[in-house]
């Protein structure tokens, strides 16, 4: 094949026996069109022949780590007896031939499904447990708060309502909004078709205000500022503040936990009654523009179609939920190991296990206040 370019990498046969290399044995000028490939088939024709060879690659104008594993490959990864090579070049070949040939760890013996069972449980009841004693200790923690209230954490309080409360209101109003419009012409349709118009009302009233306002300002938070808390913790654990902590006497529990948890408590509620209210908007405006239902008409009956035990339910909810969302977010900020590849993973698994215990939480209040507000 003709070399149209000094710089190709090209391997020269003379004689049948002396194989000579010259170009540049770079990835760049490897990887050009037809050089791998007619390189590959003078190796394989080489690699039939019985006789000695001999390797010359002192013609080589530049040598990267590819060209040289590729050289070393067709060498059968050993040193040819008789090669000559540049100065400049012989320290590529010398650590691949320290490094000697790769060694793979050997494979994992196979699980078997019970042992594959035994330890999801076994690692599900740890964090039963460690779920369980971070409660006990957040007690003590209010407890210690109550008896000198001069000492407690007000600050980080604060703080916490205004990131995890105040910072949300904008991303929660645009998602109510939406939910209650598409909620509302969905509905709107089908009580058309059988002439119950007005109760609209009651299906968006009940719906946002007892369940679809808690559980998405609940999911949307725990998303948000779950996700945010969890990642504060595993950062100061790389770090090593948390560490720094205890060595100046400032435990964990009374200083990040506390607040945050009683932040949530207090912020959660304050966003259910936003979310609604946004939601029910939305719902009023598609209600307007679907049906012609006015929103005098609508907030009108709105009190009519929404018991107060809904509305003190919802707020229960939220209170909750918060609650809820903050323990998860701060049990794994603190189990993340000081690496960030468990950075990651924790913060995943908070939002994840988060938004799974709010939805068994509200299956348990649909449970248990199922005669309530009807």
């Amino acid at each position: 094949m003709p070399n149209p370019d000094s710089s190709t990498p090209v391997l020269d046969i003379t004689d049948g026996s002396l194989v000579a290399a010259r170009g540049n044995w770079q990835v760049h000028a490897l990887t050009r069109p037809g050089v791998i490939q007619a390189i590959q088939a003078k190796l394989k024709g080489l690699s039939r022949q019985s006789a000695a060879l001999r390797w010359d690659l002192s013609q080589v104008g530049t040598l990267d780590h590819i060209g040289a594993q590729l050289l070393w490959n067709a060498w059968g990864k050993q040193r040819p007896q008789q090669l000559t090579v540049a100065p400049q070049h012989r320290d590529f070949f010398q650590r691949l031939a320290d490094a000697g040939p790769l060694q793979l760890p050997p494979k994992p013996p196979r699980r078997r499904l019970f042992n594959a069972i035994y330890d999801m449980g076994s690692g599900t009841l740890g964090h039963v447990a460690g779920f369980i004693t971070l409660l006990g200790q957040l007690v003590l923690d209010f407890l210690r708060m109550l008896q000198v209230p001069q000492r407690a954490p007000w600050k980080e309080i604060s703080a916490n309502i205004y990131h995890v409360g105040y910072q949300a209101l904008g991303i929660t109003a645009l998602v109510g909004f939406l939910i209650g419009v598409v909620l509302s012409f969905l509905s709107a349709q089908q009580l058309h078709t059988f002439g119950g118009d007005i109760y609209l009302v009651n299906i968006l009233g009940m719906s946002i205000i007892r369940e679809l306002g808690p559980l998405l300002a609940a999911i949307l938070v725990a998303g948000r500022s779950g996700s945010a808390i969890t990642a504060q913790l595993g950062v100061m654990r790389v770090t090593e503040e948390l560490d720094a902590m205890l060595v100046m006497g400032l435990p964990h529990g009374f200083r990040l936990i506390l607040p945050r948890v009683l932040a949530l408590l207090v912020a959660m509620p304050l966003l259910v009654i936003w979310t609604d209210a946004i939601a029910l908007l939305g719902g009023m405006t598609a209600a307007q523009l679907q049906l012609g239902l006015s929103p005098t008409y609508f907030l009108q009956q709105l009190p009519n179609a929404v018991p107060l035990p809904n509305y003190l339910i919802g707020l229960g909810k939220g209170a909750v939920f918060g609650g809820l969302i903050a323990m998860v977010a701060c049990y794994f900020g603190l189990r993340i190991e000081p690496n960030t590849e468990s950075l990651g993973h924790g913060t995943t698994t908070s939002v994840v296990t988060a938004i799974t215990i709010v939805i068994v939480a509200d299956a348990i209040f649909a449970i248990i206040f199922s005669g309530v507000g009807f």
